[in-house]
Order: C-alpha cells, then structure tokens, then sequence
C-alpha cells in the first residue's frame, strides 16, 4: 500500500488515518525479531508508570544512525506521506519503541503530543505529528491506541501529571468524548498510524497474554525549529530510504543514538 490523497482527506478531517499493510509482514517481523534480542535496546528501555501504577516500557532516541530502525525511519513510505502531511521538507524529532507486556503492559493516559512538545520543548507551531506502525496484532484486548475523532480541531488543550505520565485536562477530554466519536485502532503487523500532535489518544492496559509492540516516529516540518530543545534532528531534512528493507544489513541501534535517559 502506499499513502494516497484519500489518506490525505482523512486525516486532515478526523487527526488520523491508518494505511494499512504499508509494510510486509516480512519487513515488520525482521524488525520485531532485531528489536526482541537488541542488547543496546534493552539496556535503554525504561518504564513509565500509569495512574494506577502499571507500566509500560519504552526506549526512546533522537539521532538516526544506520540501523534498521532509522531505515523504517528514513523510509520513502513514511518520508513523502509525512511530507504530503505537513507541506514540506520533514525532519526526525525522536523514535520509540514501545512495549506493552502480557499482563503487565500499563495505559497510556489521555493526551496530546504537542500538549508536552510545545511546553518541554519549544516548539511554537503544531506542524509535528507521529507515525505508529504495529510489530504485533494491535487489538482493544491488549491495549490498542484510541483516538477522539477530530479532537485536533480543538487545539492545544493544557496538560498535567499522571502518575509519572503528562495526561490532557480530563474536563476537556471528557466534554470532546460527548461529542466526537472515540475510535479504538485495531492493527496488524504492517499497518501504520498517522496521527496530529493535537490528536487526543490514549491506549489501555494490556490485560491479555499476548505482548503489543509497536515503533512510534515523530516528524516536524523542518521550518518548525524549536527555541528549547537540543537536538538537531529536529530540524534537520531526512535523506528518505528508497531501499530494499528485506534486502539491508540487519543492524541493531547503536550507542550514539542519544536516548532519552529517564529523569
């Protein structure tokens, strides 16, 4: 599949689409093989806790290096959507991959992208979004990402702490579930989300026996620099990958990729 004008419409109508199989199942289980045994990963991966004090793991990096990962980055497939999205050339602000274990997986709370992007890191413009693409089946059983459709309309709304999460103002969230619809996004390995920074999601525990792993990249148009934060990624245009995935060294995430170290 690729990103069409019609992926277009709807995203700019409802804050999200999901392309489906916009990778192999090949390409995204070489990916989630790679990440399951990748040491650097694992010695990066940290846990952020929800309200009631589940957790979920994640390990988070700004700088593109020649692994794997950065090739899904820097992908054609993403790269001109994104750039489709946000009308012009696009920049790599950070990846994550995220990884919600049988059982144990937490929630994520209510909230929007650019309600910590504009506060924690300068960014005066919503002109980011993120690209989730599911490396296991994505289901409401084991917590899948929800989405209020057609939240991003309602702007920034102000955030605050939830357990060790930044969760949106429930009055807000509460009075947009009123009216817009709310949209779990069930997914399988492949299927990828595009979604506005000012998008409301949220995704549940993960109850079920069966993981949720999935690899999330934040874009920003490369006009979009911040006055806070650090990393030159943030503005700086990506080279796309037009390359064979199936084809590439299978390269695990190196050392220099400054991870987010939790504070």
């Amino acid at each position: 599949m690729e990103f069409t004008s019609e992926h277009l419409r709807i995203y700019q109508r409802d804050g999200y689409v999901i392309v489906r199989n916009l990778f192999s199942k090949a390409e995204v289980d070489r990916l989630y093989a790679l990440a399951v045994g990748d040491e650097v990963l694992s010695t990066k991966t940290y846990d952020r806790v929800d309200a009631s004090g589940m957790k979920t793991k994640l390990a988070l990096w700004y700088t593109l290096d020649d692994s794997l990962y950065s090739k899904f980055a820097r992908s054609a497939r993403i790269i001109d959507a994104v750039s489709q999205i946000l009308g012009g050339p696009v920049a790599h602000y950070h990846s994550k991959l995220m990884q919600k274990e049988p059982k144990t997986g937490g929630a994520w709370e209510w909230h929007q992208d650019y309600g910590y992007w504009y506060k924690n890191n300068g960014f005066l413009f919503p002109d980011m979004l993120s690209v989730l693409t599911a490396l296991t089946p994505s289901t409401k059983e084991n917590g899948c990402l929800q989405m209020i459709k057609g939240s991003h309309k309602m702007g920034r709304v102000e955030h605050g702490f939830a357990g060790e999460q930044v969760g949106a103002d429930l009055e807000k969230v509460n009075e947009a579930l009123k009216i817009m619809p709310l949209e779990y996004l069930d997914m399988e390995p492949g299927d990828t989300a595009f979604f506005h920074c000012n998008t409301l999601h949220a995704s549940a525990a993960n109850l079920s026996d069966k993981p949720r792993w999935s690899i999330i990249t934040a874009y920003n148009l490369a006009s979009n620099k911040p006055y806070k934060d650090v990393h030159e990624s943030s503005y700086t245009p990506v080279e796309p990958f037009y390359g064979d995935l199936l084809a590439e060294e299978q390269a695990g995430i190196t050392d220099t990729a400054d991870f987010l170290v939790k504070s």
